[in-house]
Parts: structure tokens; sequence; C-alpha cells
């Protein structure tokens, strides 16, 4: 399918709609849980129709990618939202300082230790997230759930990063569920308010498990073209 700029409206009222349901079954406040409308891939034209349409908070996967197309969004936008969800590379990271507001991927000391470095330099201080490779997938980033805690320190007593919340994309062929209540405890075990979990496919079961922000891509814009990942 093919969505034109005139679908878009229509496609993140059902989203969102989908998420205000999923709150109020969890007794939750629709308002909690914010919707990170993701745009790998996306035209410019479908994001400006989203940001017209309301949508204020989105999700990039490359720094290269939303330096080719956010900076004059975010002009024309100043108050849009950007966070960068997939894999930080170190000399990706003061592209990423500069662009991001969010920074959800922080994975490893030499990334943590970068980005210290950057924001001290550059005076500017994105919100910071953890990702956690709940699955202990080898081929995924992440920290280890059983790495998490000393990590979460070094970036905070350490390194003096400010750590907001936590991430994690569960392995898609298992059950969802056990990744965001995994998630959930370990957050909750360091007073972290922040949980960026659930997607196109299972946005509703991370709501019901605390997500405060789920990441919506393919419902929102489509199907990406086959072979990309």
């Amino acid at each position: 399918m093919s969505i034109t700029p005139v679908d878009i409206p229509p496609r993140l009222h059902v989203v969102q709609h989908e998420i205000t349901l999923s709150a109020e079954a969890a007794g939750r406040d629709p308002a909690s849980v914010q919707l990170v409308a993701v745009t790998k891939t996306v035209p410019t034209a479908l994001i400006e129709q989203s940001i017209l349409a309301g949508q204020r908070v989105f999700g990039e996967n490359r720094a290269q990618e939303a330096k080719s197309k956010w900076p004059e969004l975010k002009e024309r936008h100043p108050d849009v939202e950007l966070h960068l969800i997939g894999p930080l590379q170190s000399n990706k990271v003061k592209e990423a300082v500069a662009l991001f507001d969010v920074i959800e991927s922080v994975d490893r000391p030499k990334i943590a230790r970068a980005l210290a470095e950057e924001m001290a330099e550059m005076g500017k201080r994105p919100r910071l997230f953890v990702q956690v490779n709940t699955g202990e997938e080898t081929q995924k980033a992440g920290v280890l759930p059983a790495e998490n805690k000393d990590f979460v320190a070094l970036c905070r007593d350490t390194l003096g990063l400010t750590i907001d919340g936590l991430m994690c994309i569960p392995p898609f062929d298992e059950e969802p569920g056990l990744h965001f209540a995994l998630l959930q405890k370990l957050a909750g075990e360091l007073g972290l308010k922040e949980l960026s979990m659930g997607m196109s496919g299972d946005f509703a079961r991370a709501i019901a498990f605390g997500a405060t922000y789920v990441r919506v891509g393919a419902a929102i814009y489509g199907a990406r073209p086959p072979g990309d990942a």
C-alpha cells in the first residue's frame, strides 16, 4: 500500500485512539503515554503532514538519516521532540547531541563516556535512556539485564549523566510481555520513571506494563520496503 500525505491524519488518529483505549484498560491516564512516530525512511512530506496533524514526538534510527531531513523540519517546527532510537556509533555522537532531544540507545561505556564529553563541550544535554538487551541476543545492541544496574551507576556516578529511563526491543519470536515486565522491574529497582517499549504490533501490551513511550512507524506510515532493516 502506498501511503500519501492525505492518509497520515486518519492513521495517526487510529493509533492515538488505540493508545488511549490501552491506557484506560490498564487503569492509566492516556496522557502518561507518549507516541513516538518512527520516521525511518519516511519522506519529509509525510513527516510534515504528521506535524500538521498534531504529532510532536518523532524517532529516527540513524543520526545520518536524521541529519539529512530534520534540521529544516525542526527550524519550521521548533516544538518538535526528536528521539534517536537506533544504535549510536561513537563517530556520530557529536551529531547526535546536536540534533536529538532524547537519545534512547545508550548501550555501552564507550558511548556513555563520549556522550558525557560531547555534552560538556556543547553545553547541551539531551535526555538519555539506557537500552537493555532483555533477550540477551548476541546480534542486538543493549546492556545485559544483569549488568544494567552497574552501567546506570557508571553513567550517573562516574560520568555525571542523568538517565531518565530504559528502552528495549524484545526478540521478535518471543512473548513481548515477558520483556516488558523485565524492563519495568529493572526500571523500578533504579527509580527510573520512563519506559520506552512497544512498537506497532505490541504497544498495547507495553502500555499494560507501564510504557511511557511507544515507538510506532508501520501503523502510521506503512510497511517499509522489503529488505530494509
